[in-house]
Formats: structure tokens, sequence, C-alpha cells
């Protein structure tokens, strides 16, 4: 009987997960990939979806979680998420996912200041935040852990729309490539996915705003449509497994082929 080579290799049984931004959208994608190759997982975020969503995949027989964690308050708020995530997860979390995020759009040059860093703080210090945290929580306790953030075709390419966001996810790309030096040496994975154009709530006003935006961006992408949450599965099973153990610091577009044109 043919043995199969690395049988194993996309596996996470017994692995644990917290999720931000995990209620919809990306994060909840990258969560039900996750749940499916075995790992326990805390979905984290501000609105009801999260619990949801928990009851509905504990319903299917996963191994599913609910924290409310409002992670624009700051970095006391990304210390008490993780602690209560590592409680509802045995007290070990092996995967961390930075999928909380939000965008706002105006001209340049009316862009309002306060938006601008409402956005950062989501986007980019939030991430910061729980990665030292979540970081610190896997160098003390020896665990070969993998991160995932989440960048943009917007940390490529510039975004008139929108140069908070532009900004905060170029900062997403920098910060996975620092902590990814600072932290494989001592065992720690850390990467990035950079979406392209997803049906998400975050994009439904793109889609719907009554201009021929959406018709554009659509031949724009090789694939021949816009992503879904679903397209995001098996990207975070590979960054959170085995399979990816050698890799750390990358950005890695999911874009269908938008960036290659």
């Amino acid at each position: 009987m043919k043995e199969y080579i690395c049988p194993d290799l996309f596996r996470l049984d017994g692995k644990t997960a917290l999720i931000t931004g995990g209620g919809s959208g990306i994060g909840l994608g990258m969560a039900e990939g996750l749940l499916g190759a075995g790992a326990s997982v805390v979905l984290a975020g501000r609105s009801q979806r999260i619990d949801v969503q928990a009851d509905r995949l504990r319903a299917m027989g996963y191994g599913a979680h609910a924290v409310h964690a409002d992670l624009r308050l700051g970095e006391a708020e990304a210390a008490r998420l993780t602690g209560e995530a590592k409680k509802r997860l045995g007290g070990r979390i092996d995967i961390l996912v930075n999928s909380a995020g939000c965008s706002g759009v105006a001209p340049a040059e009316r862009f309002p200041a306060e938006l601008f860093t409402d956005i950062l703080q989501l986007n980019l210090n939030a991430t910061f935040y729980m990665c030292r945290e979540v970081g610190r929580h896997m160098l003390e306790n020896g665990i070969r852990g993998k991160i995932i953030n989440i960048a943009s075709m917007s940390s490529f390419f510039g975004n008139r729309d929108s140069p908070a966001y532009a900004a905060s996810k170029g900062g997403v790309a920098q910060l996975t490539k620092s902590l990814a030096d600072a932290w494989m040496p001592r065992g720690i994975c850390v990467n990035a996915v950079a979406p392209g154009y997803v049906e998400t709530d975050l994009t439904l006003p793109f889609i719907h705003d009554g201009t021929h935006r959406y018709d554009h961006l659509f031949e724009r992408v090789p694939a021949g449509r816009w992503g879904s949450p679903g397209d995001f599965r098996g990207v975070a099973v590979f960054l959170a497994s085995k399979a990816s153990d050698f890799i750390s610091g990358v950005i890695l577009p999911v874009d269908g082929g938008y960036s290659a044109r």
C-alpha cells in the first residue's frame, strides 16, 4: 500500500488560533480554513457577528469561540484580548491572524486628519500591538508560532481614494518584514497576505457606488472575477501549517492575478 509523503503537512490538529476581525469577510474565511484543518479558533471583533458565527461553527462541530474587543482602543485592549483568548484556548496561542481593519475615502487634499489617524490606529497600530502581545507569549513559551497579517494591493501601489489606507497597509508590509527578521531565528514565522479586490463589507460601497468603477476593476483581474472570503481558506492553512515553516517575511498577493498586469 502506498505511503503518503508528509501526510500531516497541512494539518493543524491541536493548534490554537486567534483571529481579529473574525466575524466576517477575509477574517472569517481564514477562520473557516483553520478550523477545517483541525485548529481551535477564537474569533475576535466588535460586533455581534462574532457570536453568530462562533455559534454556527460550533453547531457544525468545530472548536470556535468568540471574544469581544475593540482594537481601536489601543495597546491595553490588545493585551486584554490576548489574555482572554489564551483562557479560551487552554493557555496557548499558536497562530495569530490580524484581519481587523477599516478604510475611508476622500480627496487627498481634503482627507480629514481624524479619519487618517483612525485608519492607521486600527490597520497598523493595532496590528503591531497584537503582534507584540502574541509574539511575546510565543517567545516566552517556546512556541514555534505563525503570525499572518493582512496587507493589501495598496501595500504595493498607491491609492488615490484613501492615502490613509495605503499608508497603513504599506506599514503593515514593512512591519511584517521587520518582525520576520526579528523572530524567525527564534521560531516564529511572520507573513502577510495582500488581498486584491474581494467582496466584503469593506468593499461593497465601491461595488454599488453607481459608477462603472466595479466593471473597470472586474476587467483588470485576470481571474475574471472579484475574490471571496472563501478564497482565503487555503492560504491561511498554508501559512499557519508546517507547509510554510521555511517562509517568513513574505507579502503574498491573493488577487486573482491583478498584480501581474
